[in-house]
């Protein structure tokens, strides 16, 4: 039992903590954001527009495929009219920021982790510390901040035009009526249930920001031994990412939608 708890148990735990002290220091160098505008602009910068094709491909296919199967699905009760409400339902509350969220955590999230695992490898974080330069201010601050801020625009980027790919399905494919299909998407929105939807959906996305840089750098500052430390760091962040963007997207819709 003691091998078991040295070896799993307490790694995991000691993984956790300092992944969540990690956070709160980076909270704690807020006051420095004014003086990393640059950082977070360029991290901004990577995690948005560099991933921007990525995400306008899987949206617009994923509300394509949504839109076709919803229709197929819903023609036999003569409903098929009702896909743009459903998706936009689905694709604001759910599906949006969960699909930008693994994208940006297998290309971005992954990046991040394989590039602080090195400089630890190679000794450059010893070397800043030596330098007293903070390595969280430095490093960690901006690549969360510039993270978490661009997955929320993202998600309504990704909504957007997921709606978009549901309007061409349902349009050459199914024949519904495109001022039809986007009056039920105007009319969710401006309803106080797609308000909560979306306000939901945006929390969501900020919630997964902070979660795939925070575990990408931390794992990253806990990388160790060499070449082979970094790919192990690199694969464990990504799927550490997917694992707990799945956990907190259920937490957090069982908490808005008892």
């Amino acid at each position: 039992m003691k091998p078991f708890f040295e070896k799993k148990i307490q790694p995991f735990l000691y993984a956790i903590g300092f992944t969540v002290l990690l956070l709160f220091r980076s909270f704690g160098q807020s006051h420095q954001a004014f003086f990393k505008r640059k950082e977070i602009l360029e991290q901004m910068f990577i995690a948005g527009v560099g991933s921007l094709f990525v995400v306008s491909i899987v949206s617009i296919f994923t509300g394509m495929i949504m839109g076709l199967n919803t229709g197929l699905g819903l023609r036999d009760f003569g409903a098929e009219g009702q896909i743009g409400l459903l998706l936009t339902i689905t694709l604001t509350r759910e599906m949006s920021p969960f699909m930008t969220s693994l994208i940006l955590a297998a290309s971005v999230g992954s990046a991040m982790a394989a590039e602080i695992g090195t400089m630890k490898v190679s000794e450059e974080i010893d070397a800043l510390e030596v330098m007293s330069i903070n390595p969280v201010r430095y490093l960690v601050m901006p690549r969360i901040f510039g993270f978490s801020v661009m997955v929320p625009i993202l998600c309504v980027y990704s909504s957007t035009l997921g709606i978009l790919g549901g309007a061409i399905v349902g349009y050459f494919q199914l024949g519904i009526d495109v001022m039809s299909y986007f009056q039920d998407v105007f009319s969710r929105i401006s309803s106080i249930p797609g308000l909560k939807d979306l306000y939901v959906g945006l929390l969501k996305g900020y919630v997964f920001g902070l979660i795939i840089s925070t575990v990408s750098c931390s794992q990253g500052l806990r990388t160790s031994g060499g070449a082979i430390g970094v790919g192990q760091t690199t694969r464990q962040a990504v799927v550490t990412s997917f694992l707990m963007v799945i956990f907190f997207g259920y937490v957090l819709t069982a908490i808005f939608y008892k």
